[in-house]
């Protein structure tokens, strides 16, 4: 199944061990306007309720970035506060609908994970990367700061480990620090290795007891049973300061580029 959507895409696949492969693909580096990430949990929420699905991989198409984050187009067309909240709960919904989906989702970074690409990889509950998959929280350059995904990332990290990527928004982190501070569980060298590793690791899941599965997943996202209201808190602080003049200024900088 493909749901086209304007300059983007997200598809799902069911195999017959149970294991469903959730894809999103967007030609800017896999950045996320409104319509695809609206798309995107949608199928997560979909794919979870399907019960001929055992087990999530959620990944991107290409090969060099995971995911870019936020549309620069779709910012710079943002023109109230209204709308910046409604496009920022768009990232909100993903996480939440990873975070509540009752099936484990196995993530596949390929490549770089940038600003809200970080939330999408941290929301998977087991996550396999290459070692070409850096990651950076670039927010607060364009004077934003990386509010939704904020929570999201704190949990898997740890605060001392956000603080850091986020302050530090202009560099990279490696694949091998995000590795050590527990957002990517194994890092390979590799795109034929992470398929292998991820396709191993998802069959091996599908053979579990699923309400084992289930009851683990509720356990291990203890404590987040507020992100409904506190992401979408998080996403009108966004939405509030992308209509400053610094960030108007920042994000046409970075488009001039």
């Amino acid at each position: 199944m493909t749901y086209t959507l304007t300059a983007g895409q997200v598809t799902t696949a069911t195999d017959a061990r149970g294991i469903t492969t959730v894809s999103f693909f967007h030609p800017s580096h896999n950045s996320l306007p409104g319509a695809l990430l609206t798309q995107l949990a949608n199928t997560i929420t979909a794919a979870g309720q399907d019960v001929a699905t055992k087990v999530i991989i959620l990944r991107s198409e290409g090969e060099k970035t995971f995911c870019a984050g936020a549309s620069f187009d779709e910012l710079m067309a943002i023109r109230d506060e209204a709308q910046g909240l409604e496009f920022f709960s768009g990232f909100a919904k993903v996480i939440n609908a990873c975070r509540t989906c009752p099936k484990v989702i196995v993530g596949r970074v390929q490549g770089k994970a940038i600003g809200g690409g970080v939330g999408v990889a941290a929301a998977t509950d087991y996550c396999f990367a290459t070692a070409q998959a850096s990651v950076k929280l670039s927010e607060l350059v364009v004077g934003i700061g990386p509010f939704v995904v904020g929570p999201v990332v704190e949990l898997k990290i740890g605060r001392a480990a956000y603080g850091q990527l986020a302050l530090d928004a202009g560099e990279f982190r490696s694949a091998a620090w995000a590795q050590e501070k527990g957002l990517y569980a194994t890092v390979v060298e590799t795109a034929a290795e992470l398929d292998a590793a991820v396709d191993a690791f998802a069959a091996r899941l599908a053979t579990y007891n699923p309400e084992a599965l289930t009851d683990l997943k509720r356990v291990i996202w203890t404590g987040t049973e507020s992100w409904d209201t506190l992401l979408t808190e998080r996403a009108a602080i966004s939405g509030r300061l992308v209509l400053s003049d610094f960030t108007r200024q920042a994000i046409q900088h970075f488009k001039s580029k």
